[in-house]
């Protein structure tokens, strides 16, 4: 049996309903050069596997590279959330209900100036531990770095810890950073392949003090 030490969260799709709003910063800046990403081949190739910007830019033979585009596409995306973004379906009583029992971290790919936005906006700070956001890792998700620096943060060991993710790239870099994995779909990735995780919910409704002492006898 395997205590659980530390709960570490997903932002984007997981605590905040972000997505669609990456999709069309992302829509945004590809239409000037004249390329239409709609929301279907958004998911397929830029929410359920890494290197969204480097496939667009050979998709529609772009001229400027992955990186260029990250940054374009990061200055319309932060006027879209400007004034903050929706919350996930009971985000804000899952931190809540967690806070105290055990030490809680946010784990993203997101820049610390956007979850900071982010947070901020839906008062969540004062319900975290600790914030690991694209600058403190290496190598962002699917590779473990990010989650190997959440352990680290709350003091805790990776095998001690359990992720929360709405992606398989999210299950991914937990897994290979030795943590157990907590799935919980939304609707852009509901069917997509999560049969590394731990365990798949249908809601951070599920996500109990209960839950986290059953998930101790998970390997």
């Amino acid at each position: 049996m395997r205590k659980v030490g530390g709960v570490c969260f997903d932002l984007d799709g997981t605590l905040v309903d972000t997505e669609r709003l990456q999709w069309q910063a992302y829509r945004s800046v590809l239409a000037g050069y004249g390329a239409d990403l709609d929301l279907e081949t958004y998911r397929r190739h830029f929410i359920a596997v890494a290197g969204g910007a480097e496939w667009a830019c050979r998709r529609w033979t772009l001229p400027l590279d992955a990186a260029a585009l990250r940054a374009r596409k990061a200055t319309v995306y932060r006027d879209l959330i400007a004034t903050g973004a929706p919350a996930m379906p009971g985000a804000r009583t899952c931190l809540e209900r967690l806070h105290g029992g055990w030490p809680l971290a946010v784990v993203t790919n997101s820049t610390r100036a956007e979850a900071a936005v982010l947070l901020a906006a839906l008062d969540l700070d004062s319900l975290l531990d600790a914030v690991v956001a694209r600058e403190d890792h290496a190598a962002a998700k699917p590779a473990p770095d990010a989650y190997l620096t959440a352990a680290a943060a709350l003091g805790r060991t990776p095998a001690e810890c359990v992720a929360v993710e709405d992606t398989p790239r999210g299950v991914r870099a937990a897994r290979a950073a030795g943590l157990r994995v907590v799935a919980v779909p939304s609707e852009l990735t509901a069917d997509q392949d999560f049969s590394d995780a731990t365990r798949r919910v249908d809601g951070l409704d599920a996500l109990t003090p209960a839950f986290l002492r059953a998930l101790e006898a998970s390997p």
